[in-house]
């Protein structure tokens, strides 16, 4: 059974870092694309960052660029996102996601491809403290 297991969430103050993982189980990243989305209490799930695994292009959203990065180990089983200048606003639940056959772009133009997004973690939870 293929799954994504998130970890490395927790409380951080404002200004720190945390490193987001996601894994994958009973398969390999490759051939995939892999999302991080998060979702604020009241508020609607956000797309923050989208790495293809097949030529490693990757995209942000604004309000996270030059903050965010998002990269993958060797083994191709773990994706990571490094959140550094963490903001009161950064605070949410945190979801990876991982499909084949669809490209980053694909996202922006046509939000509404996300329901057909094939596995999702279960959600990790960083709050940063102002």
């Amino acid at each position: 059974e293929k799954q994504l297991v998130e970890s490395g969430g927790g409380l951080v103050e404002t200004g720190g870092s945390l490193r987001l993982s996601c894994a994958a189980r009973g398969f390999t990243f490759r051939d995939y694309i892999v999302l991080w989305f998060r979702q604020a209490p009241g508020k609607e799930r956000e797309k923050l960052s989208c790495m293809n695994l097949i030529d490693h292009t990757t995209t942000y959203v604004d309000s996270v660029k030059g903050r965010f990065v998002i990269s993958n180990d060797k083994a191709e089983t773990t994706v990571f996102l490094q959140m550094d200048s963490l903001k009161s606003d950064d605070t949410a639940v945190y979801y990876c996601a991982a499909t084949p056959g669809l490209d980053c772009p694909v996202f922006d133009i046509m939000p509404s491809v996300t329901k057909d997004i094939d596995l999702w973690g279960q959600g990790i939870l960083v709050t940063v403290s102002s």
